[in-house]
């Protein structure tokens, strides 16, 4: 973790999130963040076979969310909601979207202190996001 929450407040105001994410996070979530439970069980149901319940949680509310992107990181899960035709972006998108922002002074710094907690990056990747630092 790197300590940077505020940014999705500061980039996309209020965010959604599953009842099983907010569990996930372990802490309270801030006031800005809003727990909502998937109404389509089924659907959940059905999406949960092929990825962890976190996930499926997350793409079966961005089903039912007009206009929403969703945030994920897992290949499998990325997958799965693209299949289903959800905008989609992940930790590395959000850094970009939050340095065209003006709101990160250093991706080459915020890289580090996200494989320093432990999240994975190829060198290629990161070579790439560093050349818009």
């Amino acid at each position: 973790m790197i300590y940077e929450l505020y940014l999705l407040k500061e980039l996309y105001g209020t965010i959604l999130v599953t009842e099983e994410v907010a569990g996930e996070y372990g802490d309270e979530v801030a006031e800005w963040i809003k727990i909502r439970q998937v109404q389509d069980r089924k659907t959940l149901e059905v999406i949960s076979a092929f990825v962890d319940l976190g996930e499926a949680s997350s793409i079966a509310l961005a089903m039912e969310t007009e206009n929403s992107t969703i945030i994920i990181d897992d290949l499998k899960g990325r997958k799965v909601a693209e299949k289903l035709g959800l905008r989609i972006t992940g930790t590395i998108g959000v850094l970009l979207k939050a340095k065209d922002s003006n709101l990160v002074d250093s991706l080459k710094s915020a890289t580090e202190q996200l494989k320093a907690s432990g999240f994975r990056i190829s060198n290629e990747l990161e070579q790439e996001i560093l050349r818009y630092d």
